[in-house]
């Protein structure tokens, strides 16, 4: 099963998919310096996001804190087997460091290791990302290489696992 029937319940969060409504919000969260910076400067417009929120490689989230939308979080096929996924995930600024981060991006890793059939779940933060790499790590990716700048990385960056062994 690719995505989940019903919200994914963390400790702290909630995850549900997005939706067309939610296009405002994601609009205007990709505006914000301190998460577009880490999407390498790209913004979208309502168009483009309902484009992005539309694609078939791509599962799109909204992370909830007591039915508030406070991220967004999207699992996107990893590789061309059907059994790995990649994880990316962002915070609106008044929801960061209160532990929602590693607390949706577990719920949600779990949920596809277990449920979703895969075997692996990457994460690939910028290794100038010292509050994703912290976060990635609360929710139990490990480390397993640093990576020099590709085609979908514009600086260094670091790939990160959960697999079935957590």
């Amino acid at each position: 099963m690719r995505v989940p029937q019903a919200p994914i319940h963390g400790d702290l969060t909630v995850i549900r998919p997005a939706s067309e409504s939610d296009i405002g919000l994601l609009v205007a969260w990709h505006a914000d310096p301190e998460v577009a910076r880490y999407w390498d400067w790209e913004t979208y417009t309502d168009v483009e996001m309902l484009q992005r929120l539309t694609r078939s490689d791509v599962d799109p989230y909204i992370v909830l804190e007591e039915g508030q939308p406070v991220g967004y979080l999207q699992a996107w096929l990893d590789g061309d087997t059907s059994d790995e996924r990649g994880l990316d995930m962002f915070l609106a600024p008044d929801a960061r460091n209160r532990g929602l981060g590693p607390d949706a991006a577990r719920a949600l890793a779990r949920w596809l290791l277990t449920v979703g059939g895969v075997s692996r779940v990457t994460v690939d933060p910028y290794a100038s990302n010292e509050r994703g790499i912290r976060a990635w790590t609360k929710a139990g990716f490990r480390l397993v290489e640093r990576r020099d700048p590709d085609h979908d990385h514009s600086e260094a960056w670091l790939l990160m696992v959960m697999d079935q062994t957590v």
